[in-house]
């Protein structure tokens, strides 16, 4: 099974359900996105960039899971 890091941004429904949203690996991969793109943008193999964002979020989680 793939370790997502929980809920990135959960929430209560007024019922009192837990809204999920984006899993936190999600909110990594997408915060390592932004700084390239911001430093470039420009990229022949969007693919393998998708694939970095991921691999940089799954560090980030192994390391958070350290502490």
């Amino acid at each position: 099974m793939l370790h997502t890091g929980g809920t990135a941004f959960p929430t209560k429904t007024a019922f009192g359900y837990e809204e999920s949203g984006m899993t936190l690996r999600d909110y990594f991969a997408a915060k390592a996105l932004q700084g390239v793109m911001a430093c470039n943008g420009i990229y022949e193999d969007e693919k393998k960039l998708a694939q970095w964002c991921y691999e940089q979020a799954d560090a980030m989680l192994e390391i958070r899971e350290r502490k």
